[in-house]
C-alpha cells in the first residue's frame, strides 16, 4: 500500500467517523465502573481453575474441612490451602474454625448458578 494510498484511506475514514459522531455520544456511559470489572475479573479469576471448580463443587451438598477437600482433590494441603485462599480472597467460601479443624462452605449459592450456566454453554469442537 503506497502513502498516498494510506492517507486516503485516513480521509475516508475520518470523515465516517465524523458522520457518525452523533451516534457515539453518550458511549462513555456504557463503560462499566473499576469496581465492577475489577470483581468481576476477581471472581472469573477464582474460577478459572480446575481444583478450584472441583472444591466448589465438592462443597454444593455442605461444608467439608480442608483435610477432607485433600481427599476430594487427591492433592497435597498446601496444594488445597493455595486455591482455598483464592477461593475465600474472591469471596466464593467462608470458613467456620471449630477446635484446631477449618470448614470451608459456599458463600453465596450464586456461584452454582455460574457453574451451573458454564456446564451448558456448548464450546466449539476443533
Amino acid at each position: 500500500m503506497t502513502d498516498e494510498t494510506l492517507e486516503e484511506a485516513c480521509r475516508a475514514l475520518e470523515q465516517q467517523y465524523d458522520a457518525e459522531s452523533d451516534s457515539v455520544e453518550g458511549l462513555e456511559e456504557r463503560r462499566p465502573a473499576d469496581e465492577t470489572v475489577t470483581t468481576q475479573e476477581t471472581v472469573f479469576g477464582a474460577l478459572a481453575n480446575d481444583h478450584r471448580v472441583r472444591i466448589l463443587e465438592a462443597l454444593r451438598d455442605g461444608e467439608l474441612c480442608a483435610c477432607e477437600l485433600q481427599v476430594v482433590l487427591e492433592a497435597p494441603q498446601s496444594t488445597v490451602a493455595t486455591h482455598l485462599r483464592t477461593l475465600r480472597d474472591a469471596g466464593l467460601v467462608k470458613t467456620r474454625k471449630k477446635g484446631k479443624w477449618t470448614y470451608y462452605r459456599i458463600a453465596d449459592t450464586a456461584v452454582f448458578e455460574l457453574l451451573d450456566v458454564a456446564a451448558v454453554v456448548e464450546t466449539p469442537t476443533e
